[in-house]
């Protein structure tokens, strides 16, 4: 598996995580002081169009290194919950970094 896999998948499982936060803190702002009604829709468009790209790098990430059904689910829902993508993230990273193919340069031999 190429590393640029993996790295698609941490970058938006990051961007998607940070957008949830801001979009929580919108909904906080919006029903509990009715404040930013437009920027919460703002917000909440932008996480939609992310964590669509973030379900499929995620995907690809999960057939490529062939997971079952379940904790694939479990890594698609994550970027759902408030903070469960950053440790998500982390764990997927350090399961999938010995799949990925060695990017040294074989020399080769005349």
């Amino acid at each position: 598996m190429k590393r640029s896999v993996l790295t698609r998948y941490r970058v938006m499982a990051y961007v998607t995580a940070v957008m949830l936060l801001i979009l929580c803190a919108c909904m906080v702002a919006k029903y509990g002081f009715d404040k930013g009604e437009d920027l919460t829709l703002v917000v909440s468009q932008v996480h939609g169009v992310l964590y669509i790209i973030y379900l499929v790098f995620a995907f690809d990430l999960g057939s490529k290194a062939k997971w079952p059904f379940g904790k694939l689910l479990w890594i698609l829902v994550s970027g759902t919950i408030p903070t469960a993508a950053f440790f998500v993230e982390r764990k997927v990273a350090r399961e999938v970094e010995p799949l990925l193919d060695d990017a040294s340069p074989v020399v080769a031999k005349a």
